[in-house]
């Protein structure tokens, strides 16, 4: 349970960072940035609870939604709104918060995959739900095309964190040591393969 939360905790904060700094990219007023917020800390979240048929975390404990208020809370304080919106995006802060939400979520979904004795497809789509999803509801919410569409093997790292967390349980290596090597593994590969623009290869169609 303590890993769980600790893998929640740090999903939410990074990911209300990360909507809060697109709400404010997009010239959203501020019920858009707490919403923009709110979709990409808890959004995943509430599409993997859904799946796997278990009541809504979000919605039935109150350290969710107060991380993300104190998210906000702290980001105004450090005047992060005043930021420039045009590169916005490319900010290292905005780029790190992403990375770190998009992995402890995909951890986070792993886990109760495995907790509800789901297999191995099982655990991956719903570690990609739960990483990805509240980003999809913040960029639809927000006539944005998705952002995992168009940055560097985003929704392909979200499955392969849940393919490695389905291994760990297999060997039961789920302790907190566990989580954290696959949190730091997963945020440098999602770093570099921004940087270095990694993508899947495309399917070319002939003219």
């Amino acid at each position: 349970m303590e890993t769980f939360l600790f893998a929640e905790g740090v999903g939410i904060a990074s990911a209300a960072l990360s909507g809060f700094l697109f709400g404010i990219k997009r010239g959203c007023d501020w019920l858009g940035v707490f919403l923009a917020a709110f979709l990409t800390a808890l959004g995943g979240g509430i599409m993997r609870d859904a799946l796997v048929g278990r009541p809504v975390y979000s919605f039935t404990h109150y350290m969710p939604l107060c991380i993300v208020i104190a998210m906000m809370i702290v980001s105004i304080a450090l005047k992060l709104h005043h930021e420039k919106r045009q590169d916005l995006e490319n900010k290292f802060i905005f780029i790190a918060t992403d990375a770190i939400g998009v992995v402890s979520f995909s951890i986070v979904g792993s886990m109760i995959a495995c907790e509800f004795g789901l297999n191995i497809f099982g655990v991956i789509l719903i570690a990609f739900a739960n990483g990805v999803g509240g980003g999809i509801l913040r960029d639809v919410l927000l006539n944005e095309i998705p952002w995992f569409l168009k940055t560097g093997l985003y929704g392909t790292i979200s499955m392969g964190v849940g393919l490695v967390y389905f291994c760990f349980d297999y060997i039961d290596w789920t302790d907190i040591y566990a989580v954290l090597l696959l949190l730091c593994a997963g945020v440098v590969f999602r770093m570099f393969a921004y940087y270095r623009n990694w993508h899947l290869p495309q399917i070319k169609y002939k003219d």
